[in-house]
């Protein structure tokens, strides 16, 4: 099965020959990641040349969530593409707002009834870039279909919709991304992972042409506890008690992965962490 998925996925590309270069930012947290992206996005995009900028914002609004003000204010500073996860929810009526942002959208496996676009598709010099979320299914809260279960169902029903396709698993258990990745090894141009917040060094090229990085980082304050105030986390884990975990601000940094896409073949050429300390 997965043999012929592969070579559906190859003799189905675009004959366009030539090369996308896509930046994909880890989770944006609150205002210091915000900030940052202000900041310095516009300019990274044209050292870099890039065609693409897609991020993780569902933690852009006060760590938690985001909102529809936040996901316009994004898209002005350079974000092409925003993608959510689990606290997609968090921030009150934006599951009436999520409709109304063209560039936003939440986990594909996320229950059929839920608002919102389950992918996005991306036009870049007459190449059209596919971006979909999935939300992992170990040790996560929320309700969500098998990523694995909901690809294989799926796949063949959204794949003619775009010339290459980036999917972000959003998830716990680095083994479940890593299992993702080599499932999704030859179909997809990337596979890059997020919600845990801290970078990994296994940015590789899979031996059909998939890129992957198990975690991309966050776009926010490293001097935290995965975005938040370090005594307010350390002093939960001391006694236990409830406490508010406030955004921190300390050594922000804009972190994810830098690709170059082979949009002929529907592959990657490389990919790279991509890491700009403030």
């Amino acid at each position: 099965m997965l043999t012929e998925w592969v070579l559906a996925f190859v003799s189905g590309q675009s004959a366009n020959g030539g090369m996308l270069k896509v930046l994909f930012l880890g989770d944006i947290v609150g205002k210091p990641g915000r900030s940052a992206i202000a900041r310095r996005l516009q300019q990274i995009r044209q050292e870099l040349g890039l065609h693409a900028v897609i991020a993780n914002g569902e933690n852009s609004a006060a760590g938690a969530g985001i909102t529809a003000a936040i996901a316009i204010e994004l898209k002005a500073c350079g974000v092409d593409l925003i993608t959510l996860g689990d606290h997609c929810w968090d921030q009150r009526g934006f599951d009436s707002e999520i409709e109304t942002l063209p560039h936003v959208c939440r986990p594909a496996n996320m229950p059929v009834q839920c608002p919102g676009a389950q992918y996005l598709i991306h036009e870049c010099g007459g190449i059209r870039l596919g971006v979909i979320t999935l939300l992992g299914f170990q040790f996560m809260k929320v309700r969500a279909h098998d990523p694995f279960y909901w690809w294989q169902e799926n796949w063949q029903r959204i794949r003619s919709g775009a010339d290459l396709w980036i999917v972000e698993i959003h998830a716990e258990a680095t083994s479940e991304k890593i299992s993702l990745g080599w499932m999704l090894d030859g179909q997809v141009a990337a596979v890059v992972g997020t919600h845990t917040h801290v970078p990994t060094a296994d940015a590789t090229i899979l031996p059909r042409g998939t890129a992957y990085l198990t975690d991309l980082g966050m776009t926010g304050p490293y001097a935290s506890v995965l975005g938040r105030s370090v005594q307010a986390s350390v002093a939960r884990f001391l006694d236990g008690m409830p406490r508010r975990l406030e955004v921190a601000e300390g050594d922000v940094r804009i972190c994810g992965a830098l690709m170059d896409l082979d949009t002929g073949r529907g592959c990657a050429l490389s990919i790279e962490r991509f890491e700009e300390r403030l």
